[in-house]
């Protein structure tokens, strides 16, 4: 069993999502399909809601188990495990060789990558050549798109 590397915020809010899947929202599908047996007619086959509610229900169930299996092999990194050193947990600001623009990421374990919030995952180009490096390293990031250098500006 691979463990899931997740931040204690990622971990909780993969928690709070499986709370509500197995409580509140299979409640919700049960009545949809229950409402759309009661009212769909003899024929199950021909009725559009409760097709839906079946899809709905199956999504509900494939997505429960995804999380029950990341929770269960969830490795939670509260802290960087050395300070001064880029890891799961670290917030960093890196300056791409060349331009002027300074970038803020957090890195984060790859079910809580959100780039909208500026999280990355230790598994993206940048999340994999900045791990265990230091403030003022410049490191090698290798992207779909080619290859380029970062400079790691500070760590937190």
């Amino acid at each position: 069993m691979t463990n899931t590397i997740l931040t204690r915020e990622g971990y909780d809010k993969l928690v709070a999502e499986l709370e509500y899947l197995r409580g509140t929202k299979r409640a919700e599908v049960s009545e949809r399909l229950r409402s759309a047996i009661d009212g769909g007619g003899d024929d199950l086959l021909e009725n559009a809601e409760y097709e839906a509610a079946k899809n709905e229900q199956s999504f509900t169930e494939g997505r429960i188990n995804d999380l029950e299996y990341l929770v269960a092999t969830a490795r939670i990194v509260d802290n960087p495990e050395k300070v001064g050193v880029v890891d799961v947990g670290s917030k960093i600001k890196i300056q791409e060789e060349g331009l002027d623009e300074i970038e803020s990421y957090s890195i984060v374990g790859a079910p809580e990558a959100d780039p909208k919030e500026n999280k990355i995952s230790n598994e993206s180009p940048i999340g994999k050549a900045v791990i265990g490096h230091r403030k003022g390293d410049v490191v090698q990031v290798t992207a779909p798109m080619g290859s380029y250098s970062i400079k790691i500006i500070e760590i937190k």
